[in-house]
């Protein structure tokens, strides 16, 4: 999911090279990956926790889970109208395109959310110590702030400028 958000980053993106139109369909089919990989790992969460017996969404870790492939599912239901801008003809594009990235945004920081409240289980506690849990910690935080950045310099900074 972040390569498939930083393949509009004029800074960090290996497709610079490509179109507008083909960043957008790499874009859309690395998040529709992305979105499947979500479902299937969530599914089999379900599956072993029925195994074992456990409860379903016990931890904030699982609800948090719950909730950002939910709004990934919205999400990508919602980049539909963008792909097809026809299918919603009252809004602009540009309004369109400013929603989607900001509703996005608070996508990825649910499923950022999600792993670092997974990374605070006693199961990953005590299987990653020391050094190495704070080194796992940064992962979704500075890709987060990244992201954060990408977005509020492509969309929101930009249109709060503009008159």
């Amino acid at each position: 999911m972040t390569e498939a958000l930083l393949v509009f980053s004029p800074e960090s993106s290996l497709l610079r090279s490509l179109s507008r139109k083909g960043r957008t369909r790499c874009h859309w089919v690395l998040q529709l990956l992305a979105l499947l990989c979500a479902l299937l790992g969530f599914s089999l969460v379900i599956l072993h926790k029925e195994q074992l017996g456990k409860a379903h969404l016990a931890t904030w870790h699982g609800r948090a889970g719950l909730l950002a492939v939910l709004w990934a599912g919205l999400q990508c239901s919602g980049g539909v109208g963008l792909l097809y801008p026809k299918l919603l003809p009252r809004l602009p594009l540009a309004k369109l395109k400013l929603y989607h990235a900001t509703s996005g945004l608070v996508g990825y920081l649910l499923g950022s959310a999600s792993l670092l409240l997974g990374m605070c289980s006693f199961w990953f506690t005590t299987t990653v110590t020391g050094g190495v849990w704070y080194l796992a910690v940064l992962c979704p935080v500075i890709t987060s702030l990244v992201i954060m950045n990408q977005v509020s310099n492509a969309y929101l900074y930009r249109k709060r400028m503009q008159p």
